[in-house]
């Protein structure tokens, strides 16, 4: 019986644990997308207890705390932090071949040096460890990220935000760690939802463009990405319901969005032409300034709405959605390649279902002297587990190319979650070193060298254009 999440976690046979240890293992990080707050980074907090750490906004444990059945007070109420561990630990316990189980022993092992199992039992010891770990200089949000190995970070950012954390850091020469602004226009895209308009409101504030038309929507929108440009952006991000593709024409684009202005409902019908033009629009400015795209898309959100009511959005009660039509998908890149203007674009779908769809139309808008122009981002959100990564790196070695995959995301709220790239590194060196070890291909460690640390970070930074 192997030991408990030992040296060579994950990794079976001798070119997996070789890859692993000799490569991987020693690559930084590039944290190309994430939701962490910039402002912690800037002031360099410092975590009072594990808590704040592991529970504050961490959706994925407030699922599975429910899951087993703990009060909502231990969970996002008043109980005390002692209690919401407590609670935590007693549920993880229970989550035998869940990621969060694998993630939260890493993240005890690299940052706390605790290499037992946390339960119900050893909750104390583990609480008190920590927190007096915690409590040190070298556990501030900054020697976390330097401990991490990262290099840059991009944070998710609203086309109205002031961006004045980003500012404060850049001008901190004492922080080496790039963070850069990432542009997240879902408010502006939005017009369906009741606060539509009063974003726009906001949008014609900062932008100094009063948005009265499509047109002008777009103006405003330009000032803004151009001011984003200014902090060192170059990754835009999307959330969507589906990848769309009903074209209209600019006549209905501004009677639907003159309604959206009024406050009045749309129809479905309107919400997806508006959103058409949308995207088409903004892919078509990514591409003039050499941004990169990000689009997520297959997830039904908010679908609690008792818990809705009483927490808000991003409180762990969504799921997969499982209708993304792969046709208009299809119709939507090629739409942009009709003017040869297709960013730059990363594709993530929260159904696995669609990673061969995903693989297919990757490969009908390649080249153009880009190496992987057209990625398929890494297994997200419900996929990002042993299963869902394997499955999605198989899928794209089938039928695209791995080896120009720009790899791993932290996709996270905490600054713990950097051992999610480790995770990512085990089971990938895993799945490579098995085709090899099967004859599948050659032992050629030059070039399972440069697959291995390509898909740790290399290509990523190759392929953002960061300048590292």
């Amino acid at each position: 019986m192997k030991q408990f999440m030992d040296k060579d976690f994950l990794l079976s046979t001798d070119m997996a644990k070789q890859l692993y240890h000799d490569y991987a293992a020693k690559m930084p990080i590039l944290d190309y997308h994430c939701h962490i707050n910039p402002q912690e980074i800037a002031e360099d907090r410092k975590f009072d207890n594990i808590t704040q750490v592991w529970l504050g906004g961490d959706h994925y444990k407030w699922r599975q705390m429910r899951s087993n059945g703990v009060e909502e007070k231990f969970i996002t109420g008043d109980a005390t932090d002692r209690e919401k561990f407590q609670k935590w630990a007693e549920t993880l316990e229970k989550l035998i071949g869940n990621p969060l189980y694998h993630w939260s022993h890493l993240e005890l092992q690299k940052y706390f040096g605790y290499t037992g199992h946390l339960n119900g039992d050893t909750a104390e010891e583990v609480w008190n460890l920590c927190n007096e770990k915690l409590h040190q200089d070298s556990m501030t949000v900054r020697n976390i990220i330097r401990q991490s190995n990262v290099t840059l970070i991009c944070t998710t950012d609203d086309p109205v935000d002031t961006l004045e954390w980003h500012e404060k850091i850049a001008a901190d020469d004492s922080f080496e760690v790039q963070v850069l602004p990432a542009w997240r226009p879902d408010k502006a895209m939005n017009v369906e939802k009741p606060d539509f308009a009063a974003y726009m409101a906001k949008l014609s504030d900062v932008s100094g463009v009063v948005v009265k038309d499509f047109a002008s929507l777009k103006e405003a929108l330009k000032v803004r990405m151009g001011y984003f440009a200014d902090h060192k952006c170059c990754v835009s991000d999307h959330a969507l319901e589906y990848v769309m593709y009903v074209p209209a024409d600019d006549g209905e684009i501004d009677a639907i969005l003159a309604k959206g202005l009024a406050g009045q409902a749309v129809t479905k019908e309107e919400e997806l032409k508006y959103k058409t033009a949308f995207m088409l629009f903004v892919a078509k400015e990514y591409n003039r300034m050499g941004w990169v795209m990000q689009l997520h898309y297959g997830c039904k959100r908010d679908n609690n709405a008792y818990m809705y009511q009483q927490l808000g959005a991003d409180t762990g009660f969504d799921c997969i959605n499982n209708y993304a039509p792969s046709a208009q998908m299809a119709d939507f890149l090629n739409a942009l390649s009709a003017t040869n203007e297709i960013p730059k674009t990363i594709i993530y779908s929260l159904n696995p279902n669609d990673n061969a769809s995903i693989g297919t139309i990757l490969g009908c808008f390649q080249g153009a002297g880009v190496a992987g122009r057209i990625q398929q981002g890494s297994a997200w959100w419900f996929n990002d587990h042993k299963v869902g990564m394997t499955e999605q790196m198989t899928s794209l070695a089938n039928l695209g190319c791995l080896g120009n995959f720009i790899g791993m995301l932290t996709d996270s709220r905490s600054f713990l979650s950097y051992t999610r790239h480790e995770y990512f590194r085990r089971i990938m060196c895993e799945l490579i070193g098995g085709w090899v070890e099967n004859g599948e291909y050659p032992a050629d460690m030059k070039a399972l060298k440069n697959i291995v640390e390509g898909i740790s970070y290399n290509n990523a930074v190759k392929y953002f254009g960061f300048n590292l």
